[in-house]
């Protein structure tokens, strides 16, 4: 008789999580996740306990289970774990109240007030804003600080960091003359680790300070900005404390502008990573289509998207998810990211398809707390993209791909640098470039 059990492959080891080596590509890891332990108990960096959701029916299930808070006080661990989750920083500088934080009826109230913010026509009056942002900040990209012409630049900080962080500033209202200021708080926000010493901490600080200041400033002189509505709203009787509309300033600025910055930062690396995909957008963008744009946009999202897990939640009576008893107080991370590579949800998960038709991809959430901001995220990603592909038309990396560092960081996906290659348009052939305009946002 053949011996059976030594035909039984072995199994696959578990993967190891956190290291920078899944930092840099997480998807192998969470394909043996979805696999093998689909909710997934593990410590974070942190020594925080948590559960890892990462199939996508689990993951919808998840994201819009009311039995799942957003409220810490749920937590069941000390106070030591306490001060490990959510934003560093925002605990100590007292901006607590926010969208991510608060369940309903507040969160329903807060999120009502500041909805007004991102209908579709309000989105549809910034667009010219945005494009002209995009404008100036690509002539910048090809010139140094001496006005010389340059022919390679870091995109992530001389454009997809400033980009969305000039856009919600003006969305807010904060004048033009102390947006630099707010560039160098997120700027730290994004560089930097937590901690009682960390730069995000000290940059919230300083955040909020400005904010409640800024706040006096402006009942004084409402204008037609998201700030001076949330102050409308407080003055007729809409019960929004002014820690609650500083909160609320904060968490729009800092939810708002780091998902765009990788957005635009993980998409054009996925681009200039697969070149027919990039041919046939360039080719759509010329003949001056918009739809392949659209499209383009949702498949980077649910590809390599800029949330790679959705914020925390705790549990507030113990429950079932997949299978798996989750306890009470148990701290719940989805991994969207995972959830959008599942095969039993997309064709080809692991194939880049810009014309991908189906793609109810889960990269801004789902349920009550799906992004606020992500039309606002969605038209800068298009003009980002379309503008750079059309006036930079041979962009190209000009570093090694596995030379690229990402981010540490839990909730966020996204590279440290993106050093990239073009000919500037003062010294490409005449094709209809549109010639250099001033570096000025």
């Amino acid at each position: 008789m053949p011996d059976e059990t030594a035909a039984t492959p072995a199994p696959t080891p578990a993967p190891t999580l956190f290291t920078w080596e899944f930092a840099a590509d997480p998807y192998p890891a969470y394909a043996w996740l979805r696999e093998h332990s689909p909710v997934h108990r593990t410590t974070l960096p942190s020594g925080v306990d948590a559960w890892l959701v990462t199939r996508y029916a689990d993951a919808r299930e998840a994201l819009a289970d009311g039995r799942l808070s957003k409220n810490r006080g749920h937590h069941s661990e000390g106070a030591n774990a306490k001060n490990k989750v959510g934003i560093p920083g925002e605990r100590g500088a007292d901006l607590m109240t926010h969208l991510l934080n608060i369940d309903p009826p507040d969160h329903t109230r807060l999120r009502r007030l500041v909805s007004k913010a991102f209908t579709p026509r309000r989105i549809a009056e910034f667009a010219p804003r945005v494009q002209e942002l995009t404008d100036g900040l690509i002539d910048g990209l090809q010139k140094d600080a001496t006005g010389a012409v340059k022919s390679e630049a870091d995109l992530i900080h001389e454009f997809a960091f400033p980009l969305p962080i000039y856009a919600i500033c003006d969305l807010l209202g904060v004048p033009a003359e102390d947006q630099d200021d707010f560039r160098d708080w997120a700027g730290m926000m994004i560089r930097h680790g937590g901690g009682p010493r960390g730069g995000v901490a000290r940059s919230v600080k300083k955040m909020r300070a400005y904010l409640l200041e800024l706040i006096h400033r402006k009942r004084a002189d409402l204008g037609d900005d998201l700030i001076s509505g949330l102050i409308r709203a407080s003055d007729h009787g809409e019960h929004l404390s002014e820690n609650e509309a500083a909160a609320m300033a904060f968490i729009l600025l800092f939810a708002g502008f780091e998902t765009t910055v990788n957005l635009i930062g993980n998409g054009v690396h996925t681009l200039l990573r697969h070149p027919e995909q990039r041919a046939l957008l360039q080719e759509s963008i010329a003949r001056g289509e918009t739809g392949l744009l659209e499209t383009a946009v949702e498949e980077l999202l649910r590809y390599d998207g800029p949330v790679e897990l959705a914020t925390w939640r705790f549990a507030t009576r113990s429950l079932t998810i997949g299978g798996q008893v989750i306890g009470a107080g148990d701290p719940v991370l989805v991994v969207l990211a995972a959830a959008d590579r599942d095969p039993d949800r997309f064709d080809g998960p692991d194939t880049l398809d810009l014309a991908r038709r189906d793609n109810q991809h889960v990269g801004y959430g789902h349920g009550i707390h799906y992004c606020l901001g992500a039309p606002l995220a969605r038209l800068e990603a298009q003009s980002a993209l379309a503008t750079l592909l059309t006036r930079l038309p041979d962009l190209r990396l000009a570093a090694e791909p596995d030379d690229l560092r990402w981010r540490g960081g839990l909730i966020m996906r996204g590279l440290r640098t993106l050093p990239v290659g073009f000919t500037p348009e003062a010294q490409a052939d005449a094709s209809g470039g549109s010639g250099m305009r001033g570096s000025r946002p």
